[in-house]
């Protein structure tokens, strides 16, 4: 061949990639915006509406699959990537506030290496539904919460690959950091409500003291 004609197959194949690649950030960008939408959308306890957004974002998610299924160079790229797991990080999260099963993600269509990374995001989304119920005074709520944290973070530290295969050591230590803070958060509520325990019982009995004494 001449090399011309060479150059005219490449300029071919890299335009279709090129094309593609603007597809799919497109797509990733649509993906990232909704999967926030349906978080936003479940702490307000909006489930029906979080449920419908979750569901546009499950068909993004299988057309960018179908618009790069013969290219895996783009599939593989970084901001799928991240798309993917903002994605695993929404689904979770409706699982865990809707009490259903965990879908796999073989049932999400993603790539194993990608959920990993979403579960270290669902820790941080699960840190953040704490917080509200703290604010709110649900302290039950917030430990069974916290419990789910722990839970998590221990089957997301059995996963032991080089950076390489998944980059999940960064997402284990930020878990890590985010359980530490969160026990520190659970620990100072819980003696706080016992103080006010503890007050609560002290102001009664001193208050049946006055009482009697004034009889």
């Amino acid at each position: 061949m001449e090399l011309k004609e060479i150059i005219a197959e490449i300029r071919e194949v890299l335009d279709e990639k090129d094309s593609l690649r603007e597809e799919a950030l497109r797509l990733t960008r649509e993906i990232v915006r909704m999967s926030g939408d349906t978080i936003k959308a479940l702490h307000r306890g909006e489930v029906e509406e979080a449920e419908k957004r979750l569901r546009l974002v499950r068909e993004k998610v299988e057309e960018l699959r179908r618009k790069l299924k013969d290219h895996p160079d783009l599939y593989h790229a970084g901001y799928v990537q991240s798309a993917h797991q903002e994605f695993v990080e929404a689904s979770l999260f409706f699982a865990y506030m809707t009490g259903e099963d965990y879908p796999s993600p073989g049932r999400l269509g993603v790539p194993h290496a990608d959920y990993a990374l979403g579960i270290g995001d669902f820790i941080g989304e699960l840190r953040r539904h704490f917080l509200l119920l703290l604010l709110d005074g649900n302290l039950e709520e917030a430990e069974r919460t916290y419990r789910t944290m722990e839970k998590t973070y221990e089957e997301l530290m059995t996963l032991e690959y080089p950076k390489g295969l998944v980059n999940v050591r960064g997402k284990q230590d930020q878990a890590r950091n985010i359980l530490e803070r969160t026990l520190e958060d659970l620990m100072r509520a819980k003696l706080s409500r016992s103080l006010e325990i503890k007050l609560d019982l002290a102001a009664g009995a001193l208050e049946k003291r006055e009482d009697g004494a004034n009889r």
